[in-house]
């Protein structure tokens, strides 16, 4: 049995032993790859528990699995088994039936110390197999990310890819009249549950972006209403200023070792990109041009950086290798291009793109090659990605709303979804999964 501290609570995971049933090779999966996938119908009825929480646990799995778009939880009152004994092996034909092809089920117990161990199983119906079980143990204040983890898991197991649940997004939030707008930066989980405030309304704060290995953030802030780039602890609120360079520094953004922060700062009228090992406070300047380059963003290895520049007359992506050189333009569409984020997979860049009046959310290979636009309205801005690639979230405006709103969209530009929020919200930056 291996443990996790998950900062600062304890989970811990092991295998679940089936005596029932021999764990096999299920037949059951979602071959993600092939474009628009249908969804998969999967039943997850009430987990087993005394006091409600088990209800309230399987509850958070099946939205985390149906927001992704592959997985159709079956409406329980369609359900013909309505008392589930996870240590039993189910009827399997009560859940053909219904077309389920996978069936979750589950217990939540309270420990004598308190804790709570969550347990499930995950069963391929029509195969009569089980494909998974697991347990965790943890404080009932993080029951939540329980469920998140419990969903990853069903999504690994039959995706065969990482799931994106147990994971954080940090954001502006916005409130007020757009000539009155205050901003905050908040952090909250990846579906919009327990928001958290990190700074006050007192200056405008931008372009937050998570540290890859570290409870950190970078992001920048006007304070006396000089433009500087900030760390944020996350967990003891403790605050640096990033360098301390006479102009404007912006567009902050992490190197995927986490000990490198790659930046603009900005000299006359215009602008070029640094970065600054942590460690030692050096700085390594890596563009001089007579224009503005900006919104840097490494590749996963971290040999390579995609960055947008109006060196050519309008702003256009370009790519450089870690060092600088090598600059090359890889945009040549209609419009301008902006904030682009390479994908942690390394194989597509997200990128917003202005066009004929209106703002899209687009991907495109490495190369340039593949351009792909996945949504286009009023004002949309500033993709990120989940930590698998494979989903994007983004701030869209429409026009009359009044303010933004944070939305998700899959690679096949299907699945959108609006994330709610308390108040606006925009510049979202996703988290790796948290550990």
């Amino acid at each position: 049995m291996k443990t996790f501290p998950l900062l600062r609570i304890l989970i811990v995971l092991a295998g679940m032993v089936c005596t029932f049933s021999t764990p096999a090779m299920a037949l059951v999966e979602i071959n993600i790859n092939k474009g628009n996938v249908a969804p998969m119908p999967i039943a997850i009825p009430d987990f087993v528990s005394k006091n409600g929480i088990g209800a309230q646990i399987s509850a958070v799995v099946e939205a985390d699995l149906k927001r992704s778009g592959l997985f159709a939880p079956v409406n329980h009152a369609a359900f013909i088994d309505k008392n589930i004994n996870p240590d039993q092996q189910p009827n399997m034909q009560n859940w053909t039936v219904l077309n389920a092809q996978a069936l979750v089920v589950g217990r939540i117990n309270q420990e004598a110390d308190g804790r709570l161990r969550a347990e499930f199983r995950l069963w391929d119906t029509y195969a009569g197999k089980q494909m998974s079980g697991q347990q965790f143990y943890t404080q009932p204040e993080n029951w939540r990310r329980v469920a998140h983890i419990i969903a990853d898991a069903i999504y690994e197991r039959i995706t065969g890819e990482k799931g994106y649940f147990d994971t954080r997004i940090v954001f502006v939030s916005e409130s007020g009249t757009k000539l009155a707008r205050k901003q905050q930066l908040a952090i909250m989980d990846q579906d919009g549950a327990n928001v958290r405030m990190l700074t006050n309304n007192a200056n405008i704060v931008l372009t937050p972006r998570f540290s890859p290995n570290r409870q950190e953030i970078t992001y920048m802030s006007f304070e006396g209403n000089q433009p500087r780039v900030y760390l944020l602890q996350l967990e003891t609120g403790q605050r640096e200023v990033v360098g301390n360079f006479p102009g404007m520094t912006f567009a902050p953004r992490f190197s995927p070792d986490g000990q490198r922060v790659i930046m603009s700062l900005q000299e006359g009228g215009n602008a070029n990109i640094y970065t600054m090992d942590l460690r030692s406070r050096t700085t390594t300047r890596l563009t001089s041009t007579a224009a503005i380059d900006t919104s840097p963003s490494y590749s996963p290895d971290g040999k390579r950086i995609v960055f947008e520049s109006d060196r050519g007359g309008r702003q256009q992506l370009y790519v450089m290798n870690a060092d600088g050189s090598g600059q090359t333009r890889i945009s040549f569409g209609e419009g301008s291009y902006s904030t682009p984020v390479w994908s942690p997979r390394g194989d597509l860049i997200a990128f917003t793109k202005q066009a004929g009046g209106k703002f899209s959310i687009g991907v495109m290979k490495t190369d340039g090659s593949g351009e792909r636009l996945l949504t286009t309205g009023f004002h949309n801005e500033g993709p990120t990605w989940a930590p698998n690639g494979r989903v994007i979230m983004y701030f869209a405006d429409a026009a009359g709303a009044g303010g933004p709103q944070l939305h998700t969209i899959d690679l096949t530009g299907y699945n959108e979804q609006v994330i709610k929020t308390p108040g606006y919200a925009s510049d979202p930056a996703w988290s790796p999964l948290l550990e």
